[in-house]
């Protein structure tokens, strides 16, 4: 028995040791046809990463992606016609992170990830170019630096519980990629449960299109949070900003919100429409006494003739909390393109602000009854549990709190694509932080992962499924036991996720034992992909 124990240990120890360090691949130029990255290995960008027209790149839960700090700018970018589909889960959510150890990282270690789309953007001629050295593929496409279209329904596929970590790159001044930056982005496309953190400019830049999107954080980002330009029209709901006291952008200063209809405030159309609701944006002043930076600006600073609305938010500790800027957006307030209602703001040192042009006082159409926004001296007397904790925060409200009623739908903007809730703010009693945040980045390698395999499931998937022999020339045989019958699909794809070679096979309840050609393989390592309506499994095997 004692010798059963020690081998049995030698085992777990092996497999142990196996996971301590996943693979790393090193992921340049351009990704084609059909792309799978799987959370086994870890995928290091290097340079400007494309995913081309007519592509589709799938990202397995769990899956560590990391931008390669030693190249300027690195980055992945989902261009018109392309897709990626990033879903992870609240256990195991996708991760874009720096290449650097921990306790080294720092904000714009790589560029970002940025999304191309299709729908309609305010620019002159409908097609806009990407910030960030025009984005001009190294094939010499310009066009994959290009968004923008006349497809509003277009889908660039879908970001669901997905952290981007470090990024937003200045490659000259005013001349930056963001953390994610969407472009064009049409309606199909689905966004949500996506975190923010450190990035060098923007956290959520939007130019354009009309993706909605829900679920939002922002954490210590430098410039805004959420920026929105060139006539994006979508809709956001239940979003988070929590702003470091001492990091702001000294050039353009940093908001909460900042929204233009373009650069020089134009009436070109589509106008920046976007609608949020259910935002808890927390700022650099934790007390009106505060000592910040001196780069931030406002909670939201809405200009150039933009129409944003806010609705059912609070707004904390910001030297100014809401700045209507210019005649055409004091305009917009009065006939009622520019929203602001059932909103509740503390500790901001001078709530509001309107600049530029004919005298226009801001105060009647914020305080207006029918706006019903609620302004509070000190941060506390809107009682959230732990707003300011940055290591981990929670911004639910106590259940004294002002913010757990108040929250109102009747207005013809939020008639559709939002969620009717009481309660103002991004949370009511639920944590949807739960899981998949994290507010401590630089303490992690991610060297096995995200959350990684136990030497028991690696055990157990091997038992219940093999391949032999591994490494194989000609012939590989995968041997399982199935609980039903049907069509088994089987892919061989290269460590970087492209798919070689596909078929499907017959299975049978009981064991059964697959056939693989391997001939045509080159000597290295592989993975195959298994699934059927029992099956889901991809395994590592090598070719000598």
């Amino acid at each position: 028995m004692k010798k059963i124990l020690t081998l049995i240990s030698i085992v777990f120890l092996g497999y142990t040791n196996m996971k301590a360090q996943a693979p790393v691949v090193t992921i340049t130029g351009n990704l084609v046809g059909n792309v799978n990255w799987s959370n086994d290995t870890i995928y290091l960008l290097q340079g400007k990463v494309y995913v081309k027209s007519g592509a589709t790149l799938n990202i397995e839960p769990g899956t560590v992606i990391k931008g390669d700090k030693t190249t300027a700018g690195s980055a992945l970018i989902v261009t018109r016609g392309a897709k990626i589909y990033a879903i992870g889960t609240a256990q195991q959510p996708i991760v874009f992170t720096s290449s650097e150890t921990p306790g080294n990282k720092s904000t714009g270690d790589w560029g970002g990830l940025v999304i191309a789309g299709n729908a309609r953007i305010n620019v002159t001629g409908g097609e806009g170019t990407f910030e960030g050295g025009n984005l001009s593929n190294p094939d010499g496409t310009v066009s994959d630096g290009k968004y923008g279209g006349l497809n509003d329904l277009d889908n660039s596929g879908e970001l669901r519980y997905v952290r981007i970590e470090y990024a937003g790159f200045a490659y000259a001044a005013n001349n930056e990629l963001n953390s994610l930056t969407l472009g064009g982005v049409g309606s199909g496309t689905k966004i949500s449960y996506v975190q923010c953190s450190y990035g060098f400019d923007d956290a959520f830049e939007f130019f354009g299109g009309n993706v909605d999107a829900h679920h939002l954080v922002s954490f210590r980002g430098n410039d805004d949070d959420f920026d929105t330009d060139f006539g994006y029209s979508g809709r956001v709901q239940f979003g988070v900003a929590i702003r470091d006291t001492n990091v702001a952008d000294p050039v353009s200063k940093a908001n909460g919100f900042e929204s233009d209809n373009d650069a020089s405030g134009s009436g070109n159309q589509p106008y920046t429409s976007a609608v949020f609701s259910n935002m808890t944006i927390v700022g650099p002043k934790q007390t009106a006494t505060t000592s910040t930076s001196n780069y931030f600006n406002a909670v939201a600073h809405v200009r150039r003739n933009s129409r944003l609305s806010i609705f059912n938010s609070i707004f904390m500790g910001f030297p100014i909390g809401v700045k209507i800027d210019g005649d055409s957006c004091h305009a917009n307030a009065d006939n009622g393109a520019l929203k602001f209602k059932n909103n509740m703001m503390s500790a901001c040192t001078l709530p509001l602000d309107s600049t530029a042009g004919a005298a226009w006082n801001i105060s009647p159409w914020y305080g207006a009854t029918a706006n019903a926004n609620a302004m509070y001296a000190a941060n506390t007397d809107i009682m959230l549990t732990a707003p300011f904790n940055y290591t981990s925060p929670d911004l639910k409200p106590t259940s004294s709190s002002p913010a757990l009623t108040g929250a109102d739908f009747t207005d013809a903007k939020l008639s559709n694509g939002f969620t009717t809730v009481a309660y103002r703010g991004a949370f009511g009693n639920d944590d949807w932080f739960a899981g998949w945040t994290n507010f401590n980045p630089d303490t992690a390698s991610y060297s096995m992962g995200v959350f990684p395999v136990s030497a028991q499931q690696i055990l157990a998937n091997e038992a219940s499924m093999m391949l032999f022999p591994n490494p194989a020339t000609d012939l590989i045989h995968l041997n399982f036991n199935s609980n039903s019958t049907g069509t088994i699909s089987i892919q061989i794809l290269s460590m970087d996720g492209k798919i070689i070679h596909q078929e499907k096979q017959m299975q049978k309840k009981g064991n059964n034992s697959l056939h693989i050609n391997t001939s045509g393989l080159s000597k290295g390592m592989y993975l195959m992909h298994v699934s059927s309506t029992d099956k889901n499994k991809t395994i590592r095997f090598a070719i000598r």
